[in-house]
């Protein structure tokens, strides 16, 4: 079976950096839909973590109607939500307390906003998993914001190696990674005027690159974007890889391949060393599928193929290893943002 793994989305984001409601980012990812036979939405489909969830689904809709609508009644997709849109099942998960597993199917109908957002990719055949989903007998695909416990401080963008509060056991189930806490900025933001709000975030984009002691304010400017990017890089070797081959270890997933989102980092590429995409004793081996979003202080005047620039996705073909792929590469700033 031929899967297209796509994640952070982010639609409906109040900073409009997504760049799937644009015309030509959509043909895109429509026209790489007609050649798979599923597609899976590795999480952040659909901003809901800033707080105004209404406004948010409003704008997600028509992009994921055109989605399910691409598919059709005979190809599938497979939703596994991630932190920004963990609401649309939160309550039902809770529930479920140590019933919870890595590869939980969930209800259509869990919640009321889950049952919208299925409703709104039909005619596709719809299947919903969480945390994770088992694509195939030897590739899991997470969204990876349980990894985020194993950083210092609590972030995606974790600053350094390390643990913070109670981190969940060595034998965890789910339900402990749900119930241990995890601050987030854009519960503190959402009421901020949009300019303090951007700037937040881009300083939130900047503490990925933190570990550095000198990092100086002027780094938020787009025009430092190449060395913005290459600290992120950075950061994403020393602490989310190994962060999430101890999630994947703790839960007790068995696989050769984990496919995750959550940091917007693309790769391995082939510019990148391939041991630093694999867990401990070399398994498992790692893929991210990057993003759907232009971050300027990322990708500002960069020349594509690059880890953060929007449009990546992880292919599976069979048998054959998973490899990442960027459906954006050759489309220009005023495409995208």
């Amino acid at each position: 079976m031929r899967t297209l793994v796509v994640s952070d989305l982010h639609l409906g984001g109040r900073l409009e950096h997504a760049v799937l409601t644009r015309p030509e980012p959509q043909r895109r990812l429509l026209t790489a839909i007609d050649s798979v036979d599923r597609l899976v939405l590795l999480g952040d489909t659909i901003e809901l973590l800033e707080g105004r969830p209404q406004q948010a689904m409003q704008i997600a809709e028509p992009t994921v109607r055109e989605l399910g609508a691409r598919l059709g009644a005979n190809r599938e997709v497979i939703l596994v939500p991630g932190n920004h849109d963990v609401q649309l099942l939160r309550g039902w998960v809770r529930s479920q307390g140590r019933a919870l597993q890595p590869d939980t199917e969930v209800p259509l109908d869990a919640t009321p906003a889950l049952a919208r957002v299925s409703g709104w990719l039909a005619p596709a055949r719809v299947r919903v998993h969480y945390p994770g989903v088992w694509l195939s007998e030897h590739v899991w695909a997470t969204h990876g914001h349980y990894l985020d416990h194993h950083l210092m401080p609590v972030s995606a963008w974790g600053f350094a190696r390390g643990l913070l509060g109670r981190p969940p056991r060595d034998e965890a189930l789910p339900i402990d990674y749900e119930h241990a806490s995890r601050p987030s900025l854009a519960r503190f933001t959402r009421w901020l005027p949009r300019p303090l709000a951007t700037l937040l975030d881009d300083a939130a984009e900047l503490a990925r690159a933190a570990t550095m002691p000198a990092i100086q304010q002027r780094l938020l400017n787009p025009r430092w974007a190449p060395l913005t990017s290459m600290l992120l890089g950075l950061q994403m070797r020393r602490a989310s890889i190994p962060a999430l081959a101890r999630v994947v270890h703790r839960l007790g997933v068995s696989a050769e391949w984990v496919i995750f989102g959550h940091v917007h980092r693309l790769g391995p590429l082939p510019s990148d060393e391939p041991d630093q995409w694999r867990g401990p004793g070399g398994r498992p081996r790692i893929v991210n599928t990057g993003s759907w979003l232009y971050e300027p202080l990322l990708v500002h005047r960069a020349t594509p193929p690059h880890p953060y620039w929007p449009g990546g996705a992880a292919l599976l073909d069979g048998d054959a290893e998973p490899r990442v792929i960027g459906l954006l590469d050759d489309l220009d700033e005023d495409q995208l943002h």
